[in-house]
């Protein structure tokens, strides 16, 4: 009974909890305030403004009374006026509201995103709280935090950004301002350094107190299935050039085999003896030549399973990994060692240094230091289970300042890709006539530059916008709702660009005359994995009130029909063009969508299962390392355990040398040992679906193994530096950790490592859910 009743509660407080639009009655009376306010607010000079500004800010410490944010939406609003000739609507002010209540809020395509955030920062920042602004990349933080800087300097606000050119100095400028804009990894990645730093001087963050997360949907979902890593130099090999030629003899059908879903490759027995005699005649499945197998199945898996353009592309002698859920390069992204190293093989490039892991962080763990987050997003709704799961975060929806109009069409779904190219490509042909602006949204690289060419032959220009040339989005996306336009683009979300009809430097006259041919329209050539991704796609029409349609063509061969739903089949016969009405084809899409954010769910939980207990772990040992590095800790603990030693190098050491000489001991041995810790966990990991097959949890086979291993590593830390400390070379100069054999890496850099790309414990769980529905339809069972 007491289980029943703890369901029903749960099941209650998920359907209490679940996403609203904002009841703007609540608002009504503040809204009102804040117009009347902002009547003697625009009588103030600049420096007047600046000045009530720092009289709030004086008022506002430790939080922002009703009058408190009256008055902030008030000056914000005239800073916006003067500072970008933008006036914030109603709506805006809300979404700034919400934010500093700590909500995610969501906020169409061009609902002003950008500027509410910069207001709710200021807010925050005049609470005297230090504020994180994160991003999902360099260019829109950059972009923000220059747009925005007016706003920011007529409310005196101090703000900052960092990418990957800062240097550790501009860094630590940044940071030390009240608002700091930076892309999510870079900013984890600036964690990871601090946390390796052995003088305090060399830290550039400072304590971590509020995170407003602009695309929240994409740095909290997307991007924390995907760990930041911090790598240190090793002796190691590079890969193994002569597999990978082996491999790429290779034939599909006598030498391996794929699942139908081409996640996984094998070696068939012919094909297991024809790489035995290759390398030798030896036995691959023996213990001795367990390296060569891993680095077989690795070849095999870059062979067999990824393609060119899809899921990576090469660049000036790199691989470079693609983002899926953003189409552009993934920068700074690798898979695990081996595998990359198989890639690189592939495609006849250098390998890239290879090293041991440092230190890594999750995007849970990083938001999770923070006293206060929030977002925004266009597209909340949909994750709000997890951001609630993961985060305890809730979502607020604030109603869009002029309503929607946009037409979505029904889907057009064809019964292969080569019948649905062929119609989109008329479709698109059919509309550039009448000078309507076309947006196309595929899928992958590949596909973008293949309807190119096709376009091309159809006597239609296009300009397409993919990893290849991310450079160059702001413009292309800009120019999108151009007269005649023709952009082809790989995935929207995140590109952080409004289209504005009739061009980006078109006036009135141009937005007229494309808003009377029916405004943007938005084709995609297939659903994304996520009915989200579909929906940012789609939110690129119809902004502010503007006309716009949106249709997408989907194939029963589009891949994600094949991974999916990959029994589907035609429930009617298609049309002479190959186009299918009926209902049952309908439902297999819609179906494959589901179990594919399913399958993204549960990589997502899992990841935070696996994580959750490292995150705590690590927070025992940084909290340790904080002392270590701060305090005089390490003194007093090698002064303790070895007096002797200590007090016959008094004699010639002064006493602040010696202090520094325990402390750089001590924290060579705790990074180390922290780092060994990771790569025990991380060979569990990798074997822990072994478990499953012995009927053991793995999950709590894991969390044994781990806190078993973590069990006496802070005692063991301070037993190795005693020992250090007894034997090492200590002069007026301090220690030479080098001469006592403690070497650091000689170099460091940082990557993401693209997790899971074998495969997963949901994805196993599909593929016996699709074994049984056959063997049913075969009549075995």
């Amino acid at each position: 009974m007491a289980a029943f009743l703890t369901r029903v509660k749960g099941l209650f407080q998920h359907l209490m909890e679940r996403p609203s639009t904002v009841d703007l009655k609540k608002y009504t009376e503040v809204l009102t305030s804040i117009e009347w306010r902002e009547e003697s607010v625009a009588k103030l000079t600049d420096a007047e403004l600046t000045e009530a500004a720092g009289e709030l800010r004086e008022k506002a410490l430790g939080g922002l009374d009703a009058h408190g944010m009256v008055e902030l939406c008030a000056l914000g609003r005239e800073a916006a006026r003067r500072g970008l000739d933008q006036r914030p609507y109603d709506m805006q002010l809300v979404g700034a509201m919400e934010l500093l209540h700590g909500r995610v809020v969501e906020m169409g395509t061009g609902e002003g995103k950008t500027l509410a955030g910069a207001l709710a920062a200021a807010g925050y920042a005049l609470q005297g709280r230090a504020v994180h602004v994160m991003s999902v990349n360099d260019y829109l933080a950059r972009r923000d935090a220059e747009w925005m800087a007016p706003v920011y300097e007529l409310l005196g606000v101090s703000v900052g950004w960092v990418d990957q050119e800062s240097t550790p100095g501009e860094r630590r400028i940044a940071y030390g301002k009240d608002v700091a804009y930076g892309a999510v990894s870079e900013i984890g990645f600036d964690v990871l350094r601090d946390r390796l730093c052995t003088d305090v001087e060399d830290l550039v963050h400072r304590e971590p107190d509020v995170a407003l997360i602009d695309e929240a949907d994409s740095v909290l979902v997307d991007e924390a299935r995907v760990p930041l890593v911090m790598a240190g130099s090793t002796e190691d090999s590079q890969g193994d050039p002569e597999v990978g030629a082996i491999v790429r003899t290779l034939r599909p059908g006598r030498d391996y085999e794929r699942d139908e879903d081409n996640r996984n490759a094998w070696l068939t027995s012919r094909g297991a003896k024809y790489v035995e005699k290759a390398l030798g005649d030896i036995d691959l499945y023996s213990g001795d030549h367990s390296d060569r197998l891993a680095a077989v199945n690795a070849a095999l898996h870059a062979h067999a399973l990824l393609q060119r353009d899809v899921d990576y592309i090469v660049r000036d002698g790199k691989v470079h990994l693609i983002n899926t859920s953003r189409g552009r390069i993934a920068l700074l992204q690798r898979w695990p060692d081996g595998l990359q190293a198989a890639v690189e093989a592939k495609e006849r490039l250098d390998p890239t240094e290879s090293g041991e892991v440092l230190d890594s962080i999750s995007v849970q763990g990083l938001v999770g230091r923070y006293q206060r987050v929030c977002g925004m997003t266009g597209t909340a709704t949909a994750v709000s289970e997890q951001l609630r799961e993961f985060y305890e975060l809730k979502v607020s929806v604030i109603p869009p300042n002029k309503p929607c109009v946009r037409v979505d069409e029904p889907d057009r779904i064809y019964d292969t890709v080569e019948a649905k190219e062929t119609a989109l490509v008329a479709e698109i042909v059919e509309q550039h006539e009448t000078g309507r602006p076309i947006l196309v949204g595929t899928l992958d690289v590949a596909e973008s530059e293949r309807i190119s060419e096709k376009l091309t032959e159809a006597g239609v220009a296009t300009v397409v916008l993919n990893a290849k040339n991310d450079a160059e989005e702001a413009a292309i996306v800009a120019d999108a709702g151009a007269h005649a336009a023709v952009t082809v683009s790989t995935q929207m979300a995140g590109r952080g660009t409004d289209i504005k009809l009739g061009g980006a430097d078109g006036d009135e006259n141009d937005h007229d005359k494309v808003a009377d041919l029916g405004g943007l329209f938005v084709i995609a050539t297939g659903h994304y994995s996520s009915s989200r991704l579909d929906n940012q796609l789609r939110g690129r029409s119809g902004r502010q009130g503007d006309p716009g349609r949106s249709v997408v063509f989907a194939g029963l061969g589009d891949d994600l029909i094949t991974q999916y739903a990959p029994d589907a089949t035609a429930g009617a016969d298609p049309a002479e063009d190959g186009r299918l009405e009926d209902q049952t084809s309908k439902r297999f899409i819609g179906h494959a969508q589901r179990v594919a954010e399913g399958v993204h769910l549960d990589i997502h939980r899992n990841t935070w299962r696996y994580t959750r207990l490292i995150e705590h772990q690590r927070g025992l040992v940084l909290a340790y390392r904080d002392d270590v590095l701060r305090t005089d800790l390490p003194a007093e603990q090698l002064n303790e355990h070895c007096a002797d030693r200590w007090e016959t190098l008094a004699e010639d050491v002064p006493e602040d040398v010696l202090a520094n000489a325990a402390r750089q001991i001590l924290l060579f041995h705790l990074d180390q040992r922290w780092s060994r810790h990771l790569a025990f966990l991380s060979d569990v990991r990798e074997t822990i679906h072994l478990r499953a097959l012995a009927r053991e949890t793995p999950i709590d086979e894991f969390h044994r193994a781990a806190i078993g291993e973590f069990k006496g590593i802070l005692k063991e830390i301070r037993e190795l530096a005693v020992e250090t400390f007894e034997e090492a070379e200590i002069t007026a100069d301090g220690v030479d950790l080098t001469a006592a054999g403690l070497r650091r890496p000689t170099s460091t850099w940082t990557y993401l490592v693209h997790d899971n790309p074998f495969d997963s414990d949901a994805e196993q769980a599909l593929q016996r859910v699709r074994a049984a529905i056959r063997n049913v339809k075969a009549g075995k069972g």
